[in-house]
């Protein structure tokens, strides 16, 4: 068996609704999708949404091809519950994914930056025709491949890294501190309490990847 991290980089006519109104809204930063399963063109999946429940849910009120959900807040977002109807933009994906020898590996990664990152492992003739495959308005990059069984550490957001940059910029991280949360939610245009959740993410990456890097 062989491994495929890929990223896939969404065009804004290929954007599935969800996704699109989660890299449009300033409350929500990105979706890790934990397991799920595809039944006559119903999709029902357990995720983590790091953001505001109040914002996901009334996006969720507004399609009307989710059947079913239910949100359960945690310390940093929220944990979903969604039965959907695939559109056509997900039932070609699910099309390009259905081939005899392929899985994919969990977590499935839905990024504001309108990407999605995932691991799949099949027969490596199966993989390459995930990769020929891919709907149209698509794009797809491997970022890894190997031998066996693998999966995909989540990464830093790019909105979290526009926090910390914007952050660093303003003097927020300086000693004495120059400006503060307020000046760095001015500066993203968005709300404070936003400008914060984003920040201490973005921090919890950095400090977890220095910590794993000297380790």
């Amino acid at each position: 068996m062989k491994s495929m991290s890929v990223e896939l980089r969404y065009s804004d006519e290929a954007l599935i609704p969800l996704h699109r109104e989660l890299c449009e809204s300033p409350a929500l930063d990105r979706e890790i999708i934990l397991g799920g399963q595809s039944v006559d063109g119903v999709e029902t999946i357990s995720s983590f949404v790091y953001g505001s429940p109040d914002a996901y849910e009334s996006i969720l009120a507004e399609q009307e091809s989710v059947l079913e959900y239910d949100l359960t807040p945690d310390e940093d977002g929220f944990f979903v519950y969604l039965r959907q109807e695939l559109g056509p933009q997900g039932l070609s994906m699910m099309d390009s994914l259905a081939q005899d020898t392929v899985v994919i590996v969990p977590p499935i990664e839905f990024r504001s930056d309108q990407t999605m990152r995932m691991t799949v492992v099949g027969h490596p003739d199966d993989l390459r025709a995930v990769s020929d495959s891919i709907p149209e308005g698509i794009s797809i990059e491997i970022l890894k491949i190997g031998d066996g069984v693998m999966t995909f550490e989540t990464s830093i957001s790019e909105r979290q890294q526009d926090a910390l940059r914007v952050a660093w910029d303003v003097g927020y991280f300086d000693v004495p501190r120059r400006n503060g949360i307020e000046t760095v939610a001015a500066e993203l245009d968005c709300a404070v309490s936003t400008a914060s959740e984003l920040l201490r993410r973005g921090e919890a990456h950095a400090i977890s990847r220095l910590l794993e890097t000297d380790l």
